[in-house]
């Protein structure tokens, strides 16, 4: 059974008001997306080994390589996984 689980590296590290950012502009943009991950994600709590600043890991879509980044919306309901939404595409991601 295939899984869109990655296992590759990270592309960089962003803040948690710009991973916030990010993640509302995205749903913002795409109709039925905000209802999508309200669905399948739980609300994302910054890590707690860096409380003073929190930063979450920023990926390479790969569906739109040169543009699309994803960005962390929560928690996978169903699986084990960060889940993450691509700002290019709209399209999620399980990390």
């Amino acid at each position: 059974m295939s899984s869109n689980i990655a296992q590759n590296y990270p592309y960089k590290s962003e803040t948690e008001a710009q991973r916030a950012a990010a993640i509302e502009s995205t749903l913002a943009r795409f109709e039925g997306l905000r209802d999508r991950v309200a669905t399948e994600a739980s609300l994302p709590v910054p890590p707690e080994d860096n409380v003073g600043s929190p930063r979450w890991w920023v990926w390479v879509c790969p569906e739109h390589e040169y543009t699309g980044r994803l960005h962390v919306a929560g928690y996978a309901r169903e699986r084990h996984a960060v889940y993450t939404v691509c700002d290019t595409c709209g399209k999620t991601f399980l990390r």
